[in-house]
């Protein structure tokens, strides 16, 4: 049975402290599945897949790939599909969230890996779990930041999101509706917002406001505040970083994923239906929306192996970068109990 904790977590470093040096994170190019990966890793031993989130980079596991290497294991964190220097998806269907999970499959293959542990934030999360029930035999193990296992909803994503809509405004698939045009028109303070936003440093009410009413402009970014300074947890070279990606890329490739939600419902009805059984582990953050809009019961009833959920107080959706010292440790102890078991 999992563990929820409700007030506490483990102890708790400074948000956004760097780990002690460890092994250099060392950068290459693979082929995985048809494309071009950049990966970062660190470390040698049992295999860790990190997998990031929107609007995210490699960059968003820096606290953990020197962590991992020091503990005995190899950490490999990629760039997915159309993020920062992995390739775009020649169609558009690449970005189906069922053929990135083939993409992570694909990494395995080229990292001369059987199986390995993934551990996924967001969209990460997401084609984890995806990756559990569609390639079983190569998930030795699974945690997952900020999204629980949803089971297959009942008529395709867009449809269910609708639900959720004030009024009679029109659908996006995007998150919060948010368009390509005006994230692209300024990158740096298109993340400066998102991040800002999404995080547990900003306003108690503003997540629900952003999720429940629409800005009078049409353009969610303009609901969003100005912070007077970053969060701890991101400094401004980190900013700088995230910005310098997305300036150079664009956001379509990022948000490809979330075009192709209905796809994935239609073609890979096997998706939310097998459940998983590989040992797992949940946490999030008290403020994330994905906690606060989400359902973890069903997660408990699909996933017979969930060791434990992990809920951080005063966290946002930014999860390893806003408490990487009490991922770290979840992380770890995860870790450390199934290569004993």
């Amino acid at each position: 049975m999992a563990n929820q904790d409700a007030g506490r977590a483990a102890p708790a470093r400074a948000p956004g402290s760097s780990p002690a040096a460890g092994e250099a994170v060392r950068h290459r190019r693979l082929q995985a599945n048809g494309i071009g990966m950049h990966v970062a890793e660190a470390g040698s031993g049992p295999l860790v897949v990190l997998l990031h989130g929107f609007p995210e980079l490699w960059y968003s596991w820096r606290h953990q790939l020197p962590v991992l290497a020091a503990a005995g294991y190899r950490a490999v964190a990629p760039d997915l599909r159309g993020y920062g220097d992995t390739d775009p998806s020649a169609a558009d269907e690449g970005y189906a969230p069922s053929n990135m999970a083939a993409d992570i499959a694909g990494l395995l293959d080229a990292l001369g890996a059987e199986r390995a542990v993934l551990a996924g934030h967001d969209w990460g999360a997401n084609i984890a779990w995806a990756c559990a029930e569609l390639f079983p035999q190569r998930v030795a193990g699974l945690v997952a930041l900020s999204v629980p296992y949803r089971p297959r909803p009942p008529a395709p994503p867009s449809e269910v999101l609708r639900q959720f809509l004030p009024g009679a405004a029109t659908f996006s698939p995007y998150p919060l509706g948010v368009t390509e045009a005006e994230l692209d028109a300024n990158a740096r303070r298109s993340l400066r917002l998102f991040l800002y936003a999404l995080s547990g440093d900003a306003p108690p009410g503003l997540v629900p406001r952003l999720f429940q009413e629409r800005a009078p402009s049409g353009r969610v970014l303009d609901s969003m505040p100005e912070p007077g300074a970053l969060p701890a947890w991101l400094s401004a070279d980190d900013l700088g970083r995230y910005a310098q990606a997305y300036a150079r890329t664009g956001f379509w490739g990022p948000l490809g994923v979330y075009r192709n939600q209905d796809r994935d419902w239609h073609e890979h009805p096997q998706i939310g239906t097998a459940g998983v059984r590989q040992p797992a582990l949940f946490i999030g953050g008290r403020r994330d929306p994905a906690v606060l809009f989400g359902k973890l019961e069903p997660m408990e009833a699909a996933v017979p192996n969930l060791r434990r959920i992990v809920l951080l107080p005063a966290c946002g959706h930014w999860t390893q970068q806003e408490r990487p010292g009490d991922v770290n440790d979840e992380l770890l102890a995860f870790l450390q109990r199934e290569q004993r078991s």
